[in-house]
């Protein structure tokens, strides 16, 4: 553990005029109040404040944010109050340990509507005060670094919140080295023997081309002196959960995954940034598509770094990052550069972000929305995606997430122009609206007066305003049609469970949902914002639990009482999922997964389009789905990989080996499910295997019915 005066030493590299006193009387007082309490590991639980007021000072953050640390779990674990902690070091401090418990007792990866009120305290607290998060995120760090002193199951658990929330949290407020560590100690945990296998092979590729970094950085360096450009230049192997990930991304192999070092050119002006770019490319032939320039184009959390792929030593491909001192230190600290100290005062960089100012934007997408579902898509779009940057035809540049479409472009600009909007151009040139957008491109919307979005766009779309407004609209438009939609499901949904959808039955169930009218309950069913289980369980709770399996006859609601339906093999769309249905002559209807790119070939036939749901009661064990999983080719392996699936009631029906290979196999499996639940069930459970490498679905265009 960290003696308190090595602590104070810690923050007075950076701060000089600490308030030594407060921190000793803090340490000390934290100290008393954990006495007897112990870590998994047998450690005193206070060497863990202690940890993470240590990783605070790398931030060179002020006394009230360390001090914080260091007491941070005295309100909820011992028996210290909030007023205590007010009167000794006062009401900054205090509100700040009261923050950082309250964001302790957040279940974030519960239940989707717990979790999306949970997501609206979280940022509740953060607008309070930016520091309660930055003191979270160190807690979660430290915890991960001492992770395998815990039982498994609660290993894996925390990795995966680590890995689902905490991770892109950092990197959306600019600590891109805590969201790297992060992923990669959740990696660990979740898929340990994939990170020792690139491990592996990272030390056989040093063996036998030698220290590729120091020589590169040796290079750039060379090249620097010549020119005369003051810099440091820095080279590192990527995280192994980075390559992986790209290994996944562009489904290549590690021995054809050619980025997989990283340099970082520190200058002493904006300038030299620019002149350093021009040395490197004059120097290694640059990638097409592979330049970024976010000094001209910052992103919203302040990060600034022109970033270059080249063709380095022996063709290997290699990214350069090339910033400013000052850049460089928004770039460590992201929004938590705005309270970092430099010599007893507060650093005045200018290209840190006002975390109000940060907060405002990230929050005024989703901050009015009522839904809790819609709530938690914004906020997932909007806090964990990369951003591109597009221009208008008059050359002004708009903002939008990774992945953005034309259509996304259109409602970014003004809700009237994506409501009207019936094409666009890229670059001069027409293209289709579910086109994703690249970096630098300049996009012209075309309307037409009249127009009305359709319900195919909110497949097409990522941003969260432009979802809301399309459901808005087509909420207002179609609602007739909803509402006599709805009232035909609830129909039969009662009738499933022996009961009658009458008005007062229904009017019933809308006071219990907190809806306004019968109308509007109907309206919420027909556009599958709600279910006919949560309909039935506001009015017969006792009956949703003691339903049967649904007929398989009946198992799809919204067809005509002579058609018949076969669910579609390119897909395989189970219930849980949104679905869409196809009409085939003689063979009636073929039910795909609303994301099935089948059917963007039917984007323009859509009178053979039929608005189906599955029936929200339970289904049997009948659905067919294909896993796509890759496996350690080892004794014993399949076999224990099959009982798993076993395990989890499901039954296999099928098994075909796809690729052999020396250390891996890959397999398709076909697994009889009830419902998307148990697929979920299923895949997680292989996953948590060690000796699956990799798990998901095998989706194949070619598959017919």
């Amino acid at each position: 553990m960290i003696d308190v005066e090595d602590l104070i030493a810690l923050v007075r590299n950076y701060n000089p005029k600490t308030n030594a006193d407060l921190i000793r009387e803090a340490y000390a007082y934290g100290s008393e109040m954990h006495e007897g309490q112990f870590r998994h590991s047998g450690e005193p639980y206070f060497s863990h404040p202690v940890a993470v007021a240590a990783i605070l000072t790398e931030q060179a953050l002020d006394d009230a944010t360390i001090i914080t640390a260091l007491l941070h779990d005295t309100i909820e674990d011992t028996k210290s109050t909030y007023s205590e902690v007010e009167r000794k070091f006062g009401t900054d401090v205090a509100e700040l340990v009261d923050g950082v418990t309250k964001l302790t007792n957040l279940q974030l990866s519960s239940s989707e509507t717990k979790q999306a009120e949970n997501f609206r305290k979280l940022f509740m607290a953060m607008s309070k005060d930016l520091r309660v998060i930055l003191v979270k995120l160190a807690d979660r760090l430290h915890n991960m670094r001492t992770i395998k002193s815990m039982r498994p199951e609660k290993q894996l658990q925390k990795a995966r919140e680590t890995m689902d929330i905490f991770a892109p949290l950092a990197g959306r407020m600019g600590m891109q080295w805590m969201r790297e560590e992060l992923e990669d100690l959740s990696f660990r945990v979740i898929n340990p023997e994939a990170r020792h296998s690139i491990i592996r092979r990272f030390i056989m590729l040093q063996r036998e081309t030698g220290d590729v970094i120091h020589k590169i950085t040796n290079d750039i360096r060379a090249e620097l002196d010549r020119e005369g450009i003051e810099a440091d230049v820095f080279g590192r192997a990527k995280k192994p959960y980075s390559i992986w990930r790209k290994m996944e991304e562009k489904q290549q192999s590690f021995s054809r995954l050619s980025d997989i070092y990283g340099f970082r050119i520190i200058t002493g002006s904006e300038g030299d940034c620019y002149r350093t770019l021009g040395v490197i490319h004059q120097r290694w032939r640059a990638v097409p598509t592979r330049f970024k320039d976010y000094i001209s184009q910052p992103k919203t959390n302040g990060y600034r770094s022109i970033h270059t792929t080249v063709s380095g030593r022996d063709g290997k491909r290699v990214e350069v990052q090339i910033r400013t001192r000052q850049m460089h230190e928004v770039a460590e600290g992201g929004v938590a550069a705005h309270w970092s100290y430099r010599d007893g005062v507060r650093a005045n960089n200018p290209f840190a972000v006002d975390p109000a100012k940060w907060l405002a934007k990230l929050t005024e997408r989703f901050e009015n929305s009522d839904d809790h579902s819609e709530f938690l898509e914004h906020v997932k779009l909007e806090m964990y995606s990369d951003q591109v940057f597009c221009f208008t035809p008059k050359g002004e540049v708009i903002k939008l997430p990774k992945g953005a479409t034309p259509l996304d472009y259109a409602y970014s600009i003004h809700t009237r122009i994506g409501d009207s909007c019936v094409g666009a151009k890229v670059d001069g040139i027409r293209v289709p609206l579910w086109t994703r957008l690249k970096n630098g491109q300049s996009v012209e919307i075309l309307t037409a007066e009249g127009q009305r979005p359709q319900g195919t766009w909110l497949d097409i779309v990522v941003t969260g305003r432009a979802k809301a407004a399309i459901r808005k609209s087509l909420r207002e438009e179609d609602r007739e049609r909803f509402v006599k939609l709805g009232r035909e499901l609830a129909r039969l949904a009662f009738e499933h469970v022996g009961k009658k959808a009458s008005e007062k039955a229904l009017a019933t169930a809308a006071k219990q949902l907190s809806l306004p009218s019968t109308e509007e309950l109907l309206s919420r069913m027909g556009s599958a914002e709600l279910t006919a289980t949560e309909v039935i369980k506001a009015v017969y709770p006792e009956l949703v639990r003691t339903t049967g399996d649904v007929d398989a006859k009946r198992a799809v609601l919204g067809l005509s009482e002579n058609q018949t339906y076969n669910r579609a093999q390119c897909c395989q769309p189970v219930p849980g999922e949104r679905i869409l249905g196809i009409t085939y002559r003689g063979k009636g209807v073929m039910l795909h997964a609303i994301d099935c790119l089948a059917l963007e070939e039917l984007e323009a036939e859509t009178d053979r389009w039929v608005d189906l749901q599955w029936h929200s009661g339970p289904h049997g064990a009948i659905h067919a789905v294909s896993l796509d999983i890759t496996i350690s080719n080892d004794t014993g392996v399949l076999g224990r990989i099959c009982t798993l699936i076993g395990e989890q009631k499901a039954n296999i029906s099928d098994l075909t080996f796809i690729d052999r290979k020396p250390d891996f196999f890959r397999v398709i499996i076909d697994a009889d499910v009830r419902d998307v639940e148990h697929l979920h069930a299923v895949m997680l459970a292989l996953e948590a295997e060690s000796d699956v490498a990799r798990v998901r679905r095998y989706r194949d265009l070619n598959r017919k019915p």
